[in-house]
């Protein structure tokens, strides 16, 4: 291994030059030697041998020589072991040092880190949620024979361990640091339950999975619960937020109680349209979908606003229900155009598409779950899933114009305060 490795595609080498020298000039330390090793299984058997023999002649000298190393260490034979090279448990012959003043063994620093299995309970995360099963795991391990392979359960129960790391790590995420301008609420459906996922956006745009909580419906009581979970951990809603929501009465409830005057509640448009035109005949909502949509879209509040009173006006002469499907919440679908930034942050923040998408990863994580047995289960396999997905969402659409709207919010927060006082 001390010669450079590389793996040839279609006839290009992968192997970095930079890397190449370096591992030349031995300037990688253990710990980065230890992950190169781990990932080329066919090849590791001999680089961990190599590796502990390497570290064996630092700590005891040359073997059959009577110098170097360190004084009072000599080679005390050898004795069986296993290592994890990738994700699976190797039998490998360990060299021993002993420490003949003390009397005791030598640790070796080199075969601690290649026992711990923390890599490949992240690997087994990995697999399982890209839709491995535990089952099927057995007949995809990598075909080296000194391995002793793993069984279903033993996967299962690294999945569980790796999985209630993940739950602790979003569960005790400090918020404090993160410049929330946007907050975006949906609920996802797990078997009977709901999961209440909040998702912030930064002053520049980044998305921040910032916490979930179990309930049976989107209740305003848990939610507000919820929602002062997150403040205690270190939330700031001070300069005000912009709160997005499908339209659920507990969302916007809890909203109300727990952030006040601080949020500005935008209704997702899209939910609006939809419930509107579902009290209509199935003749007719293609044109009325139509012209809500383009409602919508008018650049300024006044436009969109008397646009969507014209729609009203046709409206009342066909279906009540629909009319006030669409009275209910009026204003809070135009928050965007109130605050004059529609043309400039509409795509990203006059529907919930940015939580639903999110949803859409995690759905991809979890849905081959047949059975969800218990509490425990759900909360590990969501954060994981969150976690999983959080790398993958791209900035908001628009985030150069961020900065306007903590300045749109902080007027309407003193506009609010003024009308009060």
């Amino acid at each position: 291994m001390r010669s450079v490795v590389r793996i040839e595609r279609h006839g290009k080498s992968h192997a970095g030059a930079g890397e190449a020298e370096a591992r030349k000039a031995g300037l990688l330390d253990v710990d980065s030697r230890v992950e190169i090793i781990q990932a080329l299984i066919p090849l590791g058997l001999q680089a961990v041998n190599e590796l502990l023999v390497e570290e064996v002649g630092r700590l005891a000298g040359p073997r059959y020589s009577r110098a170097g190393g360190q004084p009072g260490y000599g080679r005390w034979g050898s004795q069986a072991g296993s290592v994890y090279l990738g994700e699976q448990k190797v039998s490998v012959t360990v060299p021993r040092v002993r420490d003949k003043h003390r009397g005791q063994e030598v640790p070796l620093a080199a075969y601690h880190r290649l026992q711990n299995a923390r890599r490949a309970d992240d690997a087994a995360v990995g697999k399982i949620l890209k839709g491995l099963s535990c089952r099927d795991y057995a007949s995809c391990v990598e075909a080296v024979p000194e391995t002793f392979g793993l069984s279903s359960s033993t996967l299962s129960r690294r999945f569980k361990r790796a999985s209630a790391k993940k739950l602790a790590e979003l569960a005790e995420r400090d918020l404090s640091g993160y410049d929330i301008v946007g907050l975006f609420l949906d609920g996802k459906t797990f078997g009977n339950d709901s999961m209440v996922i909040a998702l912030g956006v930064t002053l520049t745009g980044e998305k921040v999975i910032l916490g979930f909580v179990q309930t049976a419906t989107e209740n305003a009581g848990v939610c507000a619960r919820f929602l002062r979970g997150l403040l205690e951990r270190g939330l700031c809603v001070d300069s005000g937020v912009l709160c997005v929501i499908d339209g659920a009465k507990g969302l916007g409830k809890a909203v109300e109680t727990v952030f006040g005057v601080k949020a500005a509640v935008q209704r997702c448009q899209w939910h609006k349209r939809e419930n509107v035109v579902g009290y209509l005949p199935t003749g007719r909502q293609a044109t009325f979908r139509r012209k809500l949509q383009q409602a919508y879209e008018k650049p300024t509040y006044a436009q969109a606003k008397a646009a969507l009173r014209k729609v009203r006006s046709e409206l009342n002469l066909i279906n009540q229900s629909a009319v006030a499907s669409l009275d209910e919440g009026f204003e809070e679908t135009l928050t965007l155009h109130r605050l004059g930034l529609f043309k400039e942050l509409g795509t990203s923040f006059k529907t919930t598409n940015c939580i639903e998408n999110l949803n859409s990863l995690v759905e991809n994580r979890t849905g081959k779950v047949d059975a969800w047995k218990n509490s425990e289960q759900k909360h590990r396999w969501l954060a994981t899933a969150l976690l999983d997905s959080e790398p993958r969402m791209r900035r908001v659409r628009g985030y150069r114009h961020l900065a306007q709207l903590r300045s749109a919010l902080q007027k309407h927060l003193e506009g609010v305060l003024e009308e009060v006082a």
